[in-house]
C-alpha cells in the first residue's frame, strides 16, 4: 500500500508538471524513483520512459482534441521524432554500458546546466 501511495504521488506530480512545462515527467520521476523507491538509476530511467509513453499520448490527444488553434506543430513533431527516436536507440545502448553512478552524475549535470540556463535567462 505504501508503494502505491508513493508511486501515485510521483505520477500526479510528473503528470501535472509534464503537462504544464513539457518536461515529459522524467525530471520528476527519475529522481523520485531513485530516492523514494530505491531504484538504481538505469531502472528509474527505463521505467520513467515507459510511463512517459502513456502520459505523452494522453497529453497529445488532449491538445489535439481542443477546439481552436492547435498548439502542436506536426511538421516539427515529424522531424524531431525521427531524430529523437534514432538517438534514443543508441542512447539506450550507451546507458547499458555506463555504470549507475556515472549515469546518475550525468543526469544531475544535465539538470543543473539546463536549470541554470533557464533561471539565468537566455
Amino acid at each position: 500500500m505504501k508503494t502505491f501511495v508513493i508511486v501515485s504521488i510521483i505520477g500526479v506530480a510528473a503528470g501535472l508538471l509534464g503537462a504544464l512545462c513539457g518536461i515529459g515527467g522524467g525530471i520528476v520521476m527519475v529522481p523520485a524513483f531513485v530516492t523514494a523507491l530505491g531504484f538504481e538509476q538505469k531502472k528509474a530511467v527505463a521505467t520513467s520512459l515507459a510511463v512517459i509513453v502513456i502520459v505523452s499520448l494522453v497529453s497529445t490527444l488532449n491538445h489535439t482534441l481542443r477546439k481552436g488553434e492547435s498548439l502542436i506543430d506536426w511538421r516539427i513533431v515529424a522531424l524531431a521524432a525521427v531524430a529523437a527516436a534514432l538517438a534514443a536507440w543508441f542512447g539506450t545502448d550507451l546507458m547499458h554500458k555506463l555504470s549507475n553512478q556515472h549515469l546518475t552524475r550525468l543526469f544531475g549535470i544535465v539538470l543543473l546546466v539546463f536549470g541554470a540556463k533557464m533561471l539565468l535567462g537566455k
